[in-house]
């Protein structure tokens, strides 16, 4: 050995749509427990169906993958990091939201409602919302990541 670091490669895996976090878990626990050399796993919220593991041989992720719930297969073939690149940098929470834009409240007490954006603060990376289905318009402010577009700007 050189002391130079084994050169790994992307591999996409085909899961269950919605069982992505869960899966990055187990495999990750199993990688751990049984000493599989896996570098590292990535679930992005952009690619719905697919994870996508880093690994030194496809061997070793189709080992990790055996048996293993939710799990549909490899995808043949190497990911370039480019196209993972993307999945990796960070954004403002308060992208694509502007006043008007109809919005999915997905965290607090108010989950699973629809409202209208009234006000965004891209400082605080907050967002001021009214909610639709209320009997009366309640302005509320909640943190962008709390909030998911539906659609753009309303007429």
């Amino acid at each position: 050995m050189s002391g130079e670091a084994p050169r790994t490669s992307l591999y996409a895996v085909k899961v269950t749509i919605g069982q992505e976090k869960a899966v990055v878990e187990m495999l990750a626990d199993r990688a751990a427990t049984e000493g599989i050399p896996i570098t590292a796993i990535l679930s992005a919220a952009e690619l719905k169906g697919y994870i996508i593991i880093e690994s030194p041989t496809p061997h070793h992720v189709d080992e990790l993958i055996r048996g293993m719930r939710h799990v549909r297969g490899r995808v043949q073939g190497v990911v370039d990091y480019a196209e993972v690149d993307r999945y990796l940098q960070a954004r403002p929470a308060v992208e694509g939201l502007a006043v008007g834009t109809i919005v999915e409240i997905i965290a607090g007490p108010f989950k699973g409602m629809q409202a209208k954006v009234m006000n965004v603060d891209k400082v605080k990376e907050e967002v001021t919302i009214e909610i639709l289905e209320a009997s009366y318009t309640l302005p509320i402010t909640v943190h962008a990541d709390y909030v998911r577009p539906i659609k753009g700007v309303s007429p």
